[in-house]
């Protein structure tokens, strides 16, 4: 193992992607953790639902590792923490309204009981062998979200977590820009800092001007009102209420994630709906439509999501009709356009009016990633010697860096990095030169690991060119051919398969034969002369390769 210098920085998760979070700072001593999220797997990863960081370097030092600190609530931040805490139970440090959200996913595994829960806010100091940790405040679009200042032996080390400057945010959520000019002042060595919006120029918008936004579209609206959004984001959820308030509206909740979300918010006081104003699914038919609005998930397109279902018909005792209006009130996220504009369809199909497209020209949706000059304002607060671009793919990155050293970071004192990458710290010199395992894990089903390589293709190669079983009965005293063969075929097609199916059996038989004057009876042997001359016969005649599964019984 490679002896560590006096202060070494790395991602386990979030760079060249977006989600995933995960990072880490190291000394001597201590190791702490900076998030544990998750990201959803696109279609070529068929069958895995999650895919969450590779912790094997984390598990090989695990006695360092003296707390996880969390920067805010959202999925790819907190997604992947019960997956760590099954395998290093570790002090879990974080807000009260993120706690709330994990506290979720911690019962859902069975593991809040075992599970060390602290909570902090922009003022707590933390105290470890050789790192003190303290905290900013910082405006993104989920309650309670902090930056962080590591004071390490080697200088002041700052994670900014995912923030923008609004300067009229909801709830009076401001960032705290003053103590980020403090702890520029007193000097930064090093600064990681998120890249997610840095190719947008200018200021993103305020969170006020939805809130406008969503009053007019409540205001005119002549029947129900459907708004969809980011169960999260509870500014919005908030402005919902406020809309649905004015205009005498009851308002129903769809969606697991949108009912624990916000009855988590509502609990820790974060959320504030006048009493009597939820219903329940089974009341929507039962009042006037102009007297009913409809928060729910699904903005992104998610098949299985309450959106979906209700732009299909499938969601049972509430249906969306002719005049009624619907609201995409969160922008959707690079991949997801086509499952989006699936919806959209569907609900016009249905007769619906539909507010949808990017939050600049529906006004339904602000991010909550600050753009270039968000990014630039905290680069000028915090003023470090060095920066790491983080939360990005790689030109998100390679765009913050120019913005860097547009406002005064050296050329050559940022570094682009992979997720592995370590840069390491000692005498104020920092340097990059060494890697830690990492990659993914994915999440299938119950079985976090479990789905390799192998397997992924195996996948691949059955969901496109199907699968061909073929059994054959064989004497176990004679080594010979009792019956068959018999082969079965799912998911291969071809037009003239009968035809084919003749052709396969007798080149089977031909090789189970050959096989036997030969003297190779092992059915080993057989499985693989069989798969591989069938394999190249199929590909011959059809271009296809599907899955070969030669089965043998012995009698």
């Amino acid at each position: 193992m490679v002896t560590l210098s006096t202060l070494s920085v790395y991602a386990l998760g979030g760079l060249h992607e977006i989600g995933k979070n995960m990072y880490a700072i190291e000394s001597a001593n201590d190791i702490l953790i900076i998030d544990c999220g998750n990201k959803f797997p696109d279609e070529n990863l068929l069958g895995v639902d999650l895919i969450i960081p590779d912790v094997t370097y984390l598990l090989e030092n695990k006695e360092k590792i003296r707390a996880l600190i969390v920067t805010h609530g959202h999925e790819d931040h907190i997604g992947g923490i019960p997956f760590l805490l099954k395998k290093i139970n570790v002090p879990v440090y974080a807000t009260r309204f993120t706690l709330g959200l994990i506290e979720l996913k911690l019962k859902e595994h069975k593991l809040l009981r075992e599970t060390e829960l602290i909570e902090i806010n922009p003022n707590s100091n933390l105290t470890f062998e050789e790192l003190n940790v303290s905290f900013f405040k910082v405006t993104h679009s989920i309650p309670d979200c902090l930056g962080i200042v590591f004071d390490t032996p080697e200088g002041k080390v700052v994670h900014t977590g995912d923030f923008k400057f609004d300067l009229t945010p909801a709830k009076n959520e401001h960032s705290d820009i003053h103590k980020m000019a403090e702890i520029g002042k007193e000097g930064v060595l090093l600064l990681l800092s998120e890249s997610t919006n840095a190719e947008r120029p200018g200021l993103t918008p305020s969170e006020q001007m939805v809130g406008e936004h969503v009053e007019e579209a409540f205001m005119k609206a002549e029947r129900k009102v459907i708004l969809s959004t980011f169960a999260s984001n509870i500014s919005r959820v908030q402005q919902v209420v406020d809309a649905a308030r004015k205009t005498n509206r009851k308002l129903a909740l769809l969606g697991r994630s949108m009912v624990n979300v916000v009855e988590v918010a509502m609990k820790r006081g974060y959320l504030q709906v006048p009493e009597g104003m939820l219903i329940d699914q089974q009341e929507i038919n039962e009042l006037p439509p102009e007297r009913v609005a409809i928060l729910c998930t699904g903005s992104q397109g998610e098949p299985m999501a309450a959106l979906a279902r209700l732009s299909t018909g499938n969601f049972r005792g509430v249906d969306i009709l002719a005049g009624d209006t619907v609201i995409f009130a969160a922008g959707p996220i690079p991949g997801n356009e086509r499952n989006v504009t699936k919806i959209v369809d569907n609900l016009f199909t249905l007769g619906a009016h539909v507010i949808y497209g990017s939050g600049s020209t529906s006004g339904m949706h602000v991010s909550g990633h600050g753009y270039q000059e968000d990014l630039k304002l905290m680069l000028t607060l915090i003023k470090p010697k060095y920066f790491i671009p983080i939360h990005g793919e790689y030109r998100m990155l390679h765009h913050h860096q120019l913005l860097a050293e547009s406002v005064g970071v050296e050329q050559g004192n940022t570094f682009i990095l992979n997720n592995g990458d370590v840069v390491d710290i000692q005498e104020g010199l920092a340097r990059q030169t060494r890697k830690i395992p990492t990659g993914n894990t994915y999440v299938d089903g119950v079985g976090v690991g479990d789905v390799g390589e192998m397997v992924l293709r195996d996948r691949k190669q059955l969901s496109e060119d199907g699968m061909l079983v073929i059994v054959l009965t064989m004497s176990k005293a004679e080594r010979k051919m009792v019956s068959g063969p018999d082969t079965i075929t799912r998911g291969f097609v071809y037009q003239d398969y009968e035809d084919l199916k003749k052709d396969v059996n007798r080149l089977i038989t031909k090789t189970v034969s050959d096989l036997q004057e030969e003297n190779r009876n092992q059915w080993k042997v057989i499985k693989q002369h069989i798969k591989k001359a069938v394999g190249q016969y199929l590909f011959a005649q059809t271009k296809k390769k599907p899955m070969i599964v030669p089965i043998i019984i012995e009698i």
